[in-house]
């Protein structure tokens, strides 16, 4: 059975500026997201990403895009994979995260999170890798958040 996320990305990305409604629709079921204005490029079971923009409102003193802005954007992709993928009659909370900063976030970056299918069914621990790509390919940040997933009470 297919998640509210999941129907909502499958109904909306084939049309002209689904991906766009989705994204805003998106921020507004989660309105902490807003504020790095995500693109969803892909929400699919054990795999999202979307385009975090470099623009003033995210940049640190440096001119980069700010790390904990990074973090939002990982988040929102990790959000999106989970919803998208959880088990039905399961549910998911973050349990916490780690991450690497590898170079400078000078672009705007691609955020992507992915999980192992068999994660789902081996928890309650569910490892989701991240990862912030710049537009030349190099990756800037990347880590794991980690779920607890159980049955929903």
């Amino acid at each position: 059975m297919a998640t509210q996320v999941l129907a909502m990305w499958e109904k909306f990305r084939g049309m002209p500026g689904g991906s766009r409604v989705f994204s805003l629709a998106f921020t507004w079921r989660a309105p902490y997201f807003r504020s790095i204005r995500p693109r969803f490029v892909q929400v699919s079971p054990n795999y999202a990403s979307l385009v975090l923009p470099k623009r003033r409102a995210v940049q640190n003193h440096i001119g980069t895009v700010h790390a904990i802005a990074v973090c939002n954007g990982l988040e929102a992709a990790m959000g999106a994979l989970a919803e998208a993928t959880v088990p039905s009659g399961k549910r998911w909370l973050p349990k916490g995260m780690e991450v690497a900063y590898l170079a400078k976030s000078t672009s705007d970056l691609t955020c992507s999170a992915e999980t192992d299918p068999a994660a789902w069914t081996a928890g309650p621990d569910v490892p989701v890798r991240v990862k912030a790509t710049r537009d030349d390919g190099t990756v800037v940040v990347e880590g794991t958040i980690n779920l607890w997933v159980t049955d929903k009470k």
